[in-house]
C-alpha cells in the first residue's frame, strides 16, 4: 500500500482547521446537565418520593395527596428553582432504577449515603438529615438487643444499606420484602423475629399507631447516615443546585421549623448541629 503524500499547503491547511476547531469549542458557552435544562425547559420538576406512612411521607385518606417530610422538601425545590412539581412514589426496590431511567429526576426516598450507592448515582453534598435503622419487636420478645438476632430471619425493604451489618455484624438472616409495609406485614404475620427499617419510620408507628401497642423497639440506631437527594451520575449542575437549596434550608431553619410542623418526635439532633455549620460558615 502506497503511503499518503501530504504536501506542505496539505499539512499547513490541515493545522489551521485543527486550530480553529479548538477556537470555536473553546468559544462554546457551557451548558448545564440535561436533568437542569430539562426541568427549566418543561417548567417541571419530577421527584421520586418514599410514602411509606408517617409524617416522613403518606397518603392523605380525605384526598389521597402525598403529604409529609418527604413531599414538603420537595415542593421546597420545585418552588425555589420556579418549576412545577410531579411526585411519584417509589419503593425501595424501583427508586434506583427509576432515576437511572430517567422517570424521575431526583429522589427523596429514605436513602442514606453510602460507598455503595454512591458508586452508581450523583447526590447534593449536604444532607438534610441523618438517620439510622432500628428493629421493631412484638413486645413480648426475647429479642432485647442486636446481638440477639443472630441466627434469626429479620425483615427488611429490598435494597436495604441494613442489610449487610445485620448479616455480616450480628449474623442474622435478612428477608427482603417490596417495601417497608409488605415487611412490616410480615412481622405481624410470624415470617420473622423482628423488622428493621428507619428511625423516622419505627418510632412515630410504635407512639401513635394504636395497631402497634403490642410492640416495642431495640436501639441504638444501626449505621446512622446522612439523608441525601439524589441526582443521576454526573449530574453536577443539578446537583450543585439542590444543594444550594438544602444549604439555605439549614441556614434559615426552615428544616427545624418543617419538623417541628410536622410533628416529628423525637427532633433530630442533626439539624441544630447543621444549621450552627451554615449558619457560621
Amino acid at each position: 500500500m502506497s503511503k499518503p503524500n501530504f504536501s506542505a499547503l496539505s499539512l499547513s491547511r490541515i493545522a489551521t482547521a485543527v486550530a480553529g476547531t479548538a477556537i470555536l469549542l473553546a468559544t462554546v458557552p457551557a451548558h448545564a446537565d440535561a436533568t437542569l435544562d430539562k426541568i427549566k425547559s418543561r417548567h417541571k420538576i419530577v421527584i421520586g418520593v418514599m410514602l411509606s406512612g408517617g409524617p416522613f411521607g403518606s397518603i392523605d385518606p380525605s384526598n389521597q395527596k402525598p403529604v409529609g417530610w418527604n413531599v414538603e422538601l420537595a415542593q421546597d425545590i420545585a418552588r425555589q428553582l420556579g418549576v412545577e412539581l410531579e411526585t411519584v412514589q417509589v419503593q425501595p426496590s424501583n427508586r434506583v432504577q427509576l432515576l437511572q431511567q430517567g422517570k424521575v429526576d431526583l429522589l427523596i426516598a429514605g436513602m442514606e449515603w453510602t460507598q455503595e450507592r454512591n458508586e452508581i448515582l450523583g447526590f447534593a453534598p449536604t444532607p438534610f438529615y441523618r438517620v439510622g435503622g432500628i428493629a421493631i419487636v412484638p413486645a413480648d420478645s426475647s429479642i432485647r438487643r442486636w446481638e440477639d438476632l443472630r441466627g434469626k430471619e429479620v425483615c427488611l425493604s429490598q435494597g436495604s444499606n441494613y442489610a449487610k451489618p445485620l448479616a455480616n455484624d450480628y449474623g442474622a438472616t435478612p428477608k427482603g420484602f417490596k417495601g417497608s409495609s409488605e415487611s412490616l406485614l410480615a412481622l405481624r404475620g410470624g415470617n420473622c423475629v423482628a423488622a428493621v427499617h428507619d428511625a423516622t419510620l419505627i418510632n412515630p408507628l410504635v407512639a401513635t399507631n394504636p395497631e402497634w401497642k403490642n410492640y416495642r423497639t431495640i436501639a441504638p440506631e444501626l449505621i446512622p447516615g446522612n439523608s441525601v437527594v439524589w441526582t443521576r451520575k454526573g449530574e453536577q449542575d443539578t446537583a450543585a443546585a439542590v444543594d444550594k437549596i438544602v444549604q439555605g434550608w439549614h441556614k434559615s431553619g426552615w428544616l427545624i421549623a418543617t419538623e417541628k410542623k410536622l410533628g416529628i418526635t423525637p427532633p433530630s439532633l442533626a439539624l441544630p448541629e447543621l444549621q450552627n455549620k451554615f449558619k457560621s460558615a
